[in-house]
């Protein structure tokens, strides 16, 4: 499976942010361009260890087994699979190109990881090779959502 711990999986995600511009329109959910950027920046930071969260009472009881099934394949992420409400983003413009910058510095530093006691909200607590898949599953999601 694809890990976003693997140089040349992260050369490639940076690549196709890269292609992203004002002008691409997401294939399906409610997002637009900026939301999506934004979305996956403040996740990397999450992700990465930039802040606490809560465990979603769903997730007590459904996380493990939705981390397993996500896991058990290399297939993407579902469409619409629903976000978490802390990474909705409510405003609908901003700089593109900077948010794009701030999205592959973050990818980099995935070179460096160091969050070995990630919980995720949903799925609870993740190894470093749950997160690796995860980083590049996610990411993989919103760059196929707007055809990147």
């Amino acid at each position: 499976m694809k890990t976003i711990f693997d140089k040349a999986t992260r050369d490639e995600l940076i690549a196709r942010i890269n292609t992203i511009s004002e002008d691409s329109k997401a294939q399906w959910g409610k997002m637009n361009i900026y939301q999506m950027l934004k979305h996956c920046t403040v996740w990397e930071e999450w992700m990465q260890g930039g802040g606490k969260n809560k465990r979603a009472f769903v997730g007590l009881l459904f996380g493990r087994i939705a981390l397993r099934s996500v896991m058990k394949d290399e297939s993407p992420l579902k469409r619409n699979t629903p976000t978490l409400a802390e990474f909705r983003i409510k405003e609908h413009s901003g700089d593109i190109e900077s948010e794009k910058k701030k999205w592959i510095i973050l990818i980099d530093q995935y070179a460096h990881y160091s969050n070995t006691g990630f919980v995720h909200s949903f799925f609870g607590k993740m190894t470093k090779e749950q997160v690796g898949y995860m980083a590049y599953k996610h990411t993989d999601h919103h760059l196929r959502q707007f055809n990147s």
